[in-house]
């Protein structure tokens, strides 16, 4: 009787098909929501490369600005830098800002330190933080890789031997910062390093100002 009322059975599943563009909206949004939930690295790492400036016992390695071209003329003269590749008005804005940042970071001075190639001092002048001292051993060696070991023994032993009580800043090239910390900066960008107590070298963060 009960089976002829039809009491008892069970209703049939019913099957709603999820279309393509709303599975791919909600796997959109499960994703936006777990990147939100992870921590920023990059800018925890770049805060702890401004406050490891201010501290002391860091040092800033600075890609000179934004200079088109690539090496130098084959005329290329030390000092003359009629004969070198330079900052173009870009560079020299970003110089700048570059400058502008750390002063926004609570940094208005440093111990600046630059290769003898024009646009390095350029960008070490442009940033502002006082005056600039020519440092030889942070000239790019990108023509002669045979000085490249020689030079980069150098910079970690001169590095060893400062104090850094203050905040330090070395403009130079991207083969330089890059054989000392393995580290590709672009130009203008920041490599921050911290020295510990038996003169090694850890990089802390980068910091890009655009």
């Amino acid at each position: 009787m009960l089976g002829g009322l039809g009491l008892g059975r069970r209703s049939p599943k019913r099957s709603f098909p999820i279309s393509p563009q709303l599975s791919t909206a909600a796997a959109s949004l499960v994703l936006a929501f777990l990147l939100a939930a992870l921590p920023d690295t990059s800018m925890a790492e770049e805060q702890a490369a401004w406050n490891g400036l201010r501290a002391g016992g860091h040092v800033a390695l600075i890609r000179h600005a934004l200079a088109p071209g690539t090496g130098d003329p084959a005329n290329f003269t030390l000092g003359d830098c009629g004969t070198q590749r330079n900052l173009s008005d870009e560079g020299r804005a970003q110089a700048a800002r570059i400058g502008a940042r750390f002063r926004k970071e609570d940094i208005a001075s440093a111990r600046v330190f630059s290769s003898q190639w024009c646009r390095c001092l350029e960008t070490a002048e442009l940033l502002g933080l006082g005056a600039v001292e020519a440092l030889p051993i942070l000239n790019s060696f990108y023509e002669q890789r045979e000085n490249e070991d020689r030079q980069t023994q150098a910079l970690q032993a001169w590095l060893a031997e400062q104090t850094l009580d203050r905040p330090t800043v070395l403009v130079t090239h991207q083969v330089n910062i890059t054989a000392l910390t393995g580290v590709f900066p672009s130009s203008g960008e920041m490599v921050v390093v911290r020295r510990s107590e038996d003169g090694g070298i850890t990089v802390v963060g980068t910091i890009e100002t655009d």
